[in-house]
């Protein structure tokens, strides 16, 4: 149900934190008020200054899916801020399409500076970014189409009888993992690459069946890891999940207690990164 007085408060809020220039348009002098005028923002979204107008006040029609759509594009606003301009306006919020696979440039440059294997990863479990520690653990996967990046994928192709099964912690990892896939498949209906994967592993991959099938849902979490490297021998860790805000990407950070061989091994890792000319 709308809310008119509401969505007025907040259109109005929203007017006055932007300077003309976050939207390209020229800063003047003299105005009277901060942010943007009314009639910007009208202009801005392709709508009447009246109509704009009558909706700062509370009054009029319930607004439009375009025109909330126009409005949260003229207003710069955040996903959040959208996904609440659309309820306060009587909508549902839009359905994202799919998994957000650009990885941001900031997010990049937090990967390099890490001192411990790290990896982005997006809401169907596809590896979008890592950095070089972290290519022990994953692969060199600049080899790899993007196809064959998928966490979930490697991990059910193994044999119903391989070794990996009869680990408490990775069977517990698989039905966390899992979960957190459905979730994702409920955030992204009708996604064809989410829709691919789960008809490919269904077919495939019987114990993946089985945990589909249990319907359970739970988004990604924090676990500890236990793994007997070939070349690094046994380490423990925290495997640590960094949400990104506004992309829905998670960043996985491998986590050791100070002081541990496996502490002393990421520090070993990254000190034989190959540095820039």
């Amino acid at each position: 149900m709308a809310d008119r007085s509401e969505l007025a408060d907040f259109l109005r809020t929203r007017r006055n934190r932007l300077r003309p220039s976050d939207v390209g348009l020229p800063d003047g002098i003299n105005r009277r008020a901060p942010g943007l005028r009314r009639q910007e923002v009208a202009q801005l979204a392709g709508i009447s200054v009246d109509y704009y107008i009558r909706m700062e006040q509370a009054r009029g029609a319930k607004p439009s899916r375009q025109v909330l759509t126009a409005l949260a594009r003229a207003l710069i606003l955040t996903v959040d801020e959208r996904d609440y301009l659309f309820r306060m306006g009587g909508e549902n919020p839009p359905t994202v399409v799919g998994p957000n696979r650009t990885v941001p440039q900031s997010v990049r440059i937090i990967l390099d500076l890490l001192a411990t294997p790290a990896y982005v990863v997006d809401a169907s479990y596809e590896i979008l970014a890592w950095n070089d520690p972290a290519i022990p653990f994953i692969g060199d996967l600049d080899a790899h189409p993007d196809h064959e990046r998928n966490m979930v994928r490697w991990m059910f192709i193994q044999a119903g009888d391989h070794p990996q099964w009869s680990d408490e912690s990775i069977l517990h990892f698989a039905r966390s993992t899992v979960a957190d896939l459905r979730s994702a498949y409920a955030r992204y209906p009708g996604n064809p690459v989410l829709a691919r994967l789960i008809t490919e592993l269904l077919g495939t991959a019987p114990r993946f069946a089985d945990m589909w099938n249990s319907h359970d849902v739970e988004v990604r979490r924090g676990h500890n890891k236990r793994i007997d490297h070939p070349a690094l021998g046994l380490l423990e860790f925290e495997c640590q999940v960094l949400h990104i805000s506004d992309t829905d990407q998670r960043m996985i950070v491998y986590c050791a207690t100070p002081g541990t061989p496996t502490d002393t091994a990421f520090r070993t890792l990254a000190a034989a990164r190959p540095t820039a000319p």
